[in-house]
Formats: structure tokens, sequence, C-alpha cells
């Protein structure tokens, strides 16, 4: 949740190097019906994709009055969707998620810095199955309102980092990529 200003014609720089949002200082809140946690993982040794998205997700935001941010998502690991029952109860079990032990799992953003144009750049750590790692990743702003700011991130998570090492057969390729898509709505408005 970046906090960038419009400085048409200030620096001289193109346009697409200016900041382009004004979100300001105070306490967010995600709204989780306008936001969205998916996944997709290769699988059957890299010849298919699996996708799929967690439908329970909420968090909150605080911007900083120095533009900064910083917040946190949390997921419902037994919301996992990925249109096929069975797989999603596998996933659901202790060969992955271990929904029934762990809930929930959780990415807190301990720094969101605003960068050029619509980027960020977001720092922290995410929690799985009580393991809990540093990530960093750029992401970017989709819009921005005085009432309501929407960012977007992709990143490569190994799920064997967390625990989760089932593979039948050598089935499964590489990590798993997390796409997000987070509105949040300000909470004074």
């Amino acid at each position: 949740m970046p906090n960038t200003t419009d400085t048409s014609g200030a620096s001289g720089a193109p346009d697409s190097a200016r900041p382009t949002a004004v979100v300001g200082a105070g306490r967010w809140t995600l709204d989780p019906a306008a936001s969205a946690v998916r996944f997709r993982s290769k699988t059957f040794w890299g010849l298919a994709t699996v996708s799929g998205v967690f439908t329970g997700i909420s968090g909150a935001g605080e911007v900083l009055p120095d533009g900064t941010g910083r917040g946190t998502l949390t997921i419902e690991a037994a919301t996992l969707d990925t249109k096929n029952a069975k797989r999603d109860t596998h996933l659901r079990s202790a060969d992955f998620f271990a929904a029934d032990a762990h809930p929930s799992f959780a990415f807190t953003a301990t720094s969101v810095t605003p960068g050029e144009g619509d980027a960020v750049t977001v720092t922290g750590e995410l929690t799985v199955r009580e393991k809990t790692l540093a990530l960093a990743f750029p992401a970017r702003v989709l819009s921005a309102a005085a009432d309501a700011v929407t960012l977007e991130a992709e990143v490569s998570v190994d799920r064997a980092e967390f625990g989760m090492t089932w593979n039948q057969l050598g089935m499964l390729r590489g990590p798993a990529t997390i796409n997000v898509t987070a509105r949040f709505t300000r909470d004074d408005a």
C-alpha cells in the first residue's frame, strides 16, 4: 500500500518513471470479495499445470506517513479449490497444507516500499505449517483512490521449504507460483 505522489512536470522524468497514485496514511482492510490468492504448480512430470484459488482470505495494513506500508494477509488452508474434490482433499491433508493441524497460513509484510510508477517492493515473512521464511518480491499498484487501493504480485515458493515434500513418482516439478490480487479499503473512508 504505497504512498506515491503525482509529480507531473516537477522532475522532468518520463511519465512512466513518475509515481502515479496517492495512497494516504492510515489503516486499511482487505476486501476479500475483490481480492484473490491463486496458485499454479506443474504436475505429471511437468506436462500439466494444476491451478487453484484460496477463497478464505483476510488481511489489514497500514500506510505510514513516510509512504511505506506494512500489513498481513491470512489464508484459510481449507478453502483451497482446484475444482477437483479428490485433489483438494489430498492438498488439505498432512502431505501438503495439513489444514486440520494448521488451519491458516499468513504473509506478514514488514515493508511495502513505493518505487517508480506503479512499482512497489514487498519484504516480509511467509509462515506455512509453523515454518517461517523471508520473502521479498516486486508488486504493482493496479489502482489507487482516496478510499481503495489494489495491489498485484506474483511470487514463486518452494513447497519443500515448508515441509511439503510429498512427490509420488516424482510427479511434481518446480516451485508453486502464487498470484495475489489484494484490494484494500480505507478504514476511515
